[in-house]
């Protein structure tokens, strides 16, 4: 069962409430956020681009550009060679663009999931070199490519790294390499995803080619789209860029972008980063899962409404698809972990051979949902097992697959998230060890959520709920707020939708404000818990809006409901007990 806590960090919430105009709730929430001091308080409220940092400060971004603009000069071939997924898609479209209105005669070219692999290979290479290609420019990827980069460089090629993952102990000895993650990269902000460290490098190419800066501007949209895909901290740098990024994008003149937005049937929606996140975001995706990237890498580059609508309808099509294979391999994986020791594990390592490798992260992300353990799963590739993970705030992922760096062919990752491959013969081995060698508690392995306020229905206004809005973008490192109230008294519910999974009710405080919930889980579920806690008398009470004994303690978030024309205060419930 999860467990409940109230953030505790403490502040003069009233002076700050005063100094900037705003509720002493928000300014609890901004607290909660560890944003300190008036000046990061102004940046988070009212932070612009102008608030970000100067690329100037990225270690080799100067030496990147000389040589970019000598290449240019010399009409010399540039290839950029990106990653599969969305934040590999952005960095590529965001380099291409911008060298193609610099004048540089370059092209791009995207590794397939399957036949490539992560990143540089020596095919990708000899490709290159074969086609006359003089400098290789990588995005989203390179850090970890030091055979590769030395393979390039031995057959006369100039490499240019621009990457964000995690270096490791030995790094590639590219012509220049630009990665804030590097020990002597002075740049400010180390969270940056690879089409914002891509985004980067433009700033300041472009200043060297005399354009202005405002076409730099162009390209936030992308940045901000691969920031929120590819799943970072919403936290300085990268919530400025994601908030500009989400005007942008609200207003389009990207084709591919609007097409998706259309096919999502979105149009008249505002786009927020909830919409990146779980429905544009893993159409574009889905490409390089099922088919190829280079699908959508085009529909980011079409030039025509109709290529757009077909590629955006094709890669609705196949997020589809990938829909239905996931939940076929994660329902094979509850099973196995069901009806195996692992539902013991403190580590769960899932092997499903038949399963997509495409598909090994996402299922690996819904087990840790479910189990709330740290989770890899396994699939078995053309000639090795690959497998992806996914972790809980008190494990370090990469860290830990470290220690066991014996036993990979390949790995990498960030704390929370990392992909490996290795022998079929390595696999129980790497489960045994990651559990033998865990130092994770039952403390650890228990849910938490920091409830940010309890705070009484009486004190909801439509004020405070539009003044919630200054927070967002909600996401990874910049959470939703989260709001509580005890033993409110239940007086209706009642199970609505198609599916009837939906949960409606009426619920009160011991003050009397009486106010509309919604509750948007499982209808079923719901009935059991108020059955098991208040017998079945109750429950059918509850159920037929009579007065009874249900009391629930609620996490919520407050919003308002408009339907015909007419607009109340309701709760939105997260959670129960």
């Amino acid at each position: 069962m999860e467990k409940w806590v109230v953030a505790a960090k403490r502040a003069d919430f009233g002076a700050i409430a005063k100094k900037f105009g705003i509720d002493q709730v928000t300014a609890r929430l901004i607290r909660n956020r560890d944003i300190i001091g008036d000046a990061a308080i102004e940046e988070y409220l009212n932070g612009s681009l102008l608030n970000l940092h100067s690329a100037h400060l990225m270690k080799d971004c100067e030496k990147a550009v000389e040589l970019l603009t000598d290449r240019i000069d010399a009409q010399k071939k540039i290839r950029i060679i990106g990653d599969y997924d969305i934040d590999g898609v952005c960095a590529t479209y965001i380099l291409y663009r911008a060298l193609l209105l610099c004048g540089a005669n370059v092209d791009y070219d995207l590794p397939d999931r399957i036949l490539d692999g992560y990143g540089l290979n020596q095919n990708l290479i000899d490709l290159a070199n074969d086609e006359g290609v003089d400098t290789i420019l990588t995005c989203d990827n390179g850090i970890a490519a030091v055979e590769q980069v030395a393979y390039a460089r031995s057959l006369g090629m100039t490499v240019i790294v621009t990457d964000h993952h995690e270096p490791g102990a030995v790094l590639p000895d590219a012509d220049a390499l630009i990665n804030p993650h590097q020990k002597e990269c002075p740049y400010p902000y180390k969270n940056l995803c690879g089409a914002a460290v891509a985004y980067k490098l433009v700033t300041v190419l472009y200043e060297a080619m005399g354009i202005p800066q405002e076409e730099s501007e162009k390209l936030v949209e992308f940045a901000a789209f691969a920031t929120v895909g590819d799943v970072m901290d919403l936290t300085g740098e990268n919530r400025i860029l994601v908030k500009e990024g989400l005007l942008q994008l609200n207003n389009t003149s990207n084709l591919g972008f609007q097409a998706l937005i259309r096919v999502n049937g979105l149009q008249d929606k505002e786009i927020t980063a909830y919409h990146i996140g779980f429905v544009l975001g893993p159409c574009l995706n889905a490409g390089g899962r099922l088919d190829t990237a280079k699908k959508s890498l085009a529909l980011l580059l079409a030039e025509s409404e109709t290529e757009a609508t077909e590629l955006a309808e094709e890669l609705l099509e196949l997020n589809g698809r990938r829909k239905e294979m996931t939940l076929e391999g994660y329902e094979q994986a509850v099973e196995l972990i069901e009806t195996s020791s692992m539902k013991e594990d403190k580590v769960l390592v899932v092997y499903l051979p038949g399963c997509h490798e495409s598909l090994a992260g996402i299922i690996a992300g819904r087990l840790r949902e479910r189990y709330y353990r740290p989770t890899i799963v396994l699939t078995q590739g053309e000639h090795e097992v690959k497998g992806s993970g996914r972790s809980i705030e008190s494990y370090s992922m990469f860290e830990e697959l470290q220690k066991c760096g014996d036993l990979f062919l390949k790995f990498g990752g960030h704390p929370m998230a990392a992909g490996c491959s290795l022998k079929k013969e390595n696999v129980d081995k790497l489960r045994r060890r990651l559990n033998e060698q865990t130092t994770l508690t039952q403390d650890d392995l228990t849910e938490k959520i920091v409830i940010d306020v309890p705070m009484p229905l009486d004190y909801i206004s439509e004020r405070l709920i539009g003044e919630l809005s200054y927070l967002e973008p909600f996401g990874k490192g910049n959470s939703k707020p989260v709001f509580a109230e005890k033993n409110l008294a239940v007086c209706s519910a009642r199970a609505v939708g198609q599916s009837g999974r939906v949960v409606r009710m009426r619920v009160a405080n011991a003050a009397g404000t009486m106010m509309d919930a919604v509750y948007f889980g499982d209808a079923k579920v719901f009935r059991e818990y108020i059955e098991k806690k208040y017998g079945r008398a109750e429950t059918e009470k509850l159920f037929q809006g009579r007065k009874n004994a249900v009391h629930l303690s609620v996490i919520y978030y407050p919003s308002i409901n408009e339907y015909n024309g007419l607009r109340s205060i309701q709760i939105v419930v997260q959670s129960y007990q």
